[in-house]
């Protein structure tokens, strides 16, 4: 499947006159892949994790966000593929269309695949996720360390922090550290300066 025809559903489900999110028309790659954790104030509050592969985001929107604690394990929905663009985007999505709210970049920074650096597996990204078990190194501002994604049901996979030196069940830092990573801004920052802006 091609970049365009993983972003079809994506593009949908937005009307692009009316949304300043990326269309996802430039090609873009990264030198390493890419993980991207975005805090998003639509209908309920909750946090989209994103891992760059085969050139879009692979997308899960996770309502109690990233946990540094292994005995926590978190729901993660599937949603559609999004741009590489998308890894920068901070803005308010309008009323009226799809996710509408306020979206900051909460975390982000390269990742590697741990499964594909185990010897005799080297399974692919796009092998781990076909298997539903995912398995990631994170070099974020935020979280760092290893995470599994593993798939329980169709539309439900659990995010659980592995146990290495970067686990933490003391630290909480959906809750301690609220700003963006990219310009240091809050949610109501950024909706305040987008509302400005009409």
């Amino acid at each position: 499947m091609d970049t365009d025809d993983s972003l079809k559903k994506y593009r949908e489900k937005r009307d692009f006159r009316k949304t300043s999110e990326p269309q996802g028309e430039k090609e873009k790659s990264s030198v390493e892949p890419m993980f991207v954790i975005q805090k998003h104030d639509a209908s309920r509050l909750h946090y989209d994790f994103r891992l760059e592969v085969d050139g879009v985001l692979k997308s899960w929107a996770v309502p109690k966000g990233v946990s540094t604690d292994p005995r926590e394990r978190r729901l993660a929905v599937p949603t559609e593929d999004h741009p590489l663009e998308y890894g920068d985007f901070e803005g308010v999505i309008p009323e009226g269309e799809y996710g509408a709210g306020t979206v900051l970049v909460w975390d982000t920074g390269p990742y590697r695949n741990l499964r594909g650096e185990k010897t005799g597996h080297g399974a692919s990204m796009k092998k781990s996720l076909e298997d539903g078990k995912v398995e990631v190194w994170l070099e974020g501002k935020k979280v760092r360390g290893g995470y599994a994604l593993i798939r329980t049901g169709d539309d439900r996979w659990l995010l659980i922090k592995k146990k290495d030196e970067a686990a933490d069940a003391g630290r909480n830092p959906t809750r301690t550290e609220a700003k963006s990573v990219l310009s240091g801004r809050t949610l109501e920052e950024i909706a305040s300066e987008e509302s400005g802006k009409e």
